[in-house]
């Protein structure tokens, strides 16, 4: 029996974005090498396409995210490049990437694996058992809307932001996060700023009506300042977090430390053909090339994607298992370090995973 063909573009970026992309890239191999015929092309994208082409993302590259059946991205961004004018920064490389492969939904899983929760900085007692997603509207919002920019005035310099959602984007997004909970607690709580904003006054409409439609899913709004003590103060109660843009990008970062590090978040950008995964965290340049980064953010994103782009849930569960069995036997890089703990860096991390996937994990 011919074996299912898989095609991957890899793009590390900037910073740790290529150790931890390497990693990923052995336990994709390692678990995929022997079930599926893996076809996997590297392209650059953020600073190194800015360093190597001038652009922080070319034509050529996003042709070929189009046509890739997923596409890993490590991360972007770094200080050496803050002086850039906005419309060439290595983030816009990755606005572009989302805008060419039409992924309209961002989704962050954050779960408290067993043996982290003393690693996060909250009581273990607030986290343990936490399990929930973020869903974020990912292309809409004051990320994209216009009008934007910096201008002169006779009072001086002042930069503005325009905050522009339509019917159907939040129709779409809504619909995404009720179909969603409907596979885990049937708990959605939609997260705006109804009370100020009248961008948020439609989202909360728009997201009741959908609602209906889900007679089956228990519905509750929050404000978003409200909703960042909650995550806080009790992150059980959450099955799905619906939001938008900006505030989805804020929430998760939060949440993070629900889970004990960024380290540990996974991401899928979803909505068209072609699914994004990566890190939620930044490029880290500060300890880029140090052997520090944990690549269990991208790993875990892996198995996001066999999961939602490659209908591959087993491959999915084996991979998340592997972390969890490698995290559960006391290894550690720095970000999650505990007393006691096994340090390693990120190759070691990697190589314990593939160890685990290949059922060789023992000390």
């Amino acid at each position: 029996m011919a074996k299912k063909k898989i095609r991957i573009l890899l793009l590390p970026g900037d910073g740790i974005g290529v150790e931890i992309v390497r990693e990923a890239r052995k336990v994709l191999e390692s678990v995929g090498g022997r079930r599926f015929k893996l076809e996997m092309t590297e392209g650059l994208i953020g600073g190194a396409a800015i360093d190597r082409q001038g652009l922080p993302v070319t034509d050529e590259v996003l042709n070929e995210a189009r046509t890739a059946q997923a596409v890993l991205l490590g991360a972007v961004g770094g200080p050496k490049w803050d002086r850039l004018p906005y419309e060439i920064r290595p983030e816009q490389g990755l606005l572009k990437l989302r805008k060419a492969l039409r992924t309209y939904v961002n989704l962050r899983p954050i779960k408290v694996f067993k043996a982290l929760a003393g690693a996060s900085t909250l009581k273990p007692e607030v986290i343990e058992g936490a399990d929930f997603a973020v869903v974020r509207e990912l292309t809409g919002g004051i990320y994209f809307g216009r009008p934007r920019g910096l201008k002169v005035t006779a009072r001086g310099e002042k930069g503005f932001n325009t905050e522009v959602y339509h019917r159907f984007e939040i129709e779409r997004i809504a619909r995404f996060a009720f179909d969603l909970a409907r596979g885990r607690r049937k708990r959605v709580t939609s997260v705006d700023k109804a009370n100020i904003l009248e961008s948020s006054m439609l989202w909360r409409r728009v997201v009741d009506e959908v609602g209906r439609e889900y007679p089956d899913i228990e519905l509750n709004h929050l404000y978003v300042d409200n909703c960042a003590m909650q995550i806080i103060r009790n992150p059980r109660q959450f099955d799905i977090i619906l939001t938008n843009n900006m505030f989805g990008d804020i929430l998760s970062d939060e949440a993070a430390m629900v889970s004990g590090s960024i380290g540990m978040l996974a991401s899928a950008s979803l909505g068209g053909r072609t699914g994004l995964y990566e890190p939620i965290h930044g490029s880290a340049p500060d300890i880029a090339g140090q052997d520090k980064a944990n690549p269990c953010a991208t790993i875990l994103s892996l198995a996001l994607m066999f999961r939602y782009s490659l209908a591959e849930p087993q491959a999915a569960q084996a991979i998340e298992a592997a972390v969890e069995s490698v995290l559960n036997q006391g290894y550690r890089t720095p970000d999650i370090a505990e007393p006691g703990a096994f340090a390693v860096g990120t190759a070691g991390m990697g190589d314990l995973i593939c160890r685990a996937l290949n059922g060789d994990l023992s000390r």
